[in-house]
């Protein structure tokens, strides 16, 4: 079996007398450990699928098996508990509670987690030990995603769920987001999703599914992952 499957994850929002389907028969699965981006146009279904994963919304039908467990049939305060010690979250914008410094930020979430990493060793990775008690303020858009980065890896996570973590970024911060996020997964071995609307970075990935119209159009095993600082767009 494999570390994650979507099997046929239908997704409908109400609007008024309307139905919205999201999510139209989601199918796939991948391994654990690899690095996966999820790739397609806004409005894709893209964000629903992470969404659904990270146990933030709950599908229409369908299931979700994260390792061994049927998450699609978990109660509210199951989705709860899971996402407090399964699930690290980056997103595109930091979410840093601006008048705690870096280190107190990463703090927050070693309560967050039964098995903690220290706010040090994990700052010290990112490459923020001489940064980590300065206010988000005081620190670049790159560096605070990176602090953002070192929350989620504090709770020592089984997935690490990215949404357009780049989208904020500089061209340049943006690449070194990328490699630190790739290096991450391949020395902590953490299963690591990112969602992205650009094509131009899949080459950096081990998986790439694309998703249109709420349906997946391909997933694909990547044999020979392209290092991040070769790919431009």
């Amino acid at each position: 079996m494999s570390f994650v499957e979507f099997k046929n994850v239908v997704k409908e929002y109400k609007v008024g007398e309307v139905k919205i389907r999201a999510c139209d028969g989601i199918d796939f699965a991948f391994e654990e450990g690899e690095f996966v981006v999820v790739v397609g146009p806004s409005g894709a279904g893209k964000t629903t699928v992470l969404n659904i994963l990270g146990g933030m919304d709950k599908l229409t039908t369908g299931s979700v098996v994260v390792g061994d467990r049927d998450i699609s049939k978990y109660s509210s305060k199951e989705l709860t508990t899971y996402r407090r010690y399964d699930i690290g979250f980056v997103f595109q914008f930091y979410n840093l509670v601006q008048n705690l410094t870096a280190k107190e930020n990463v703090e927050l979430a070693n309560q967050l987690s039964n098995n903690p990493l220290s706010a040090d060793e994990v700052l010290d990775e990112v490459g923020l030990s001489e940064r980590k008690m300065n206010f988000p303020s005081q620190l670049s858009g790159g560096e605070q995603q990176r602090v953002s980065i070192a929350r989620a890896l504090a709770k020592n996570p089984k997935l690490l769920l990215c949404d357009e973590p780049t989208g904020a970024l500089d061209y340049v911060t943006g690449k070194e987001i990328l490699k630190l996020l790739y290096d991450t997964c391949k020395s902590k071995n953490i299963t690591i999703v990112l969602i992205t609307h650009n094509t131009a970075i899949t080459p950096m990935a081990d998986r790439i599914i694309k998703i249109k119209n709420g349906k997946v159009s391909s997933n694909v095993i990547n044999e020979n992952p392209i290092n991040i600082d070769e790919i431009e767009w």
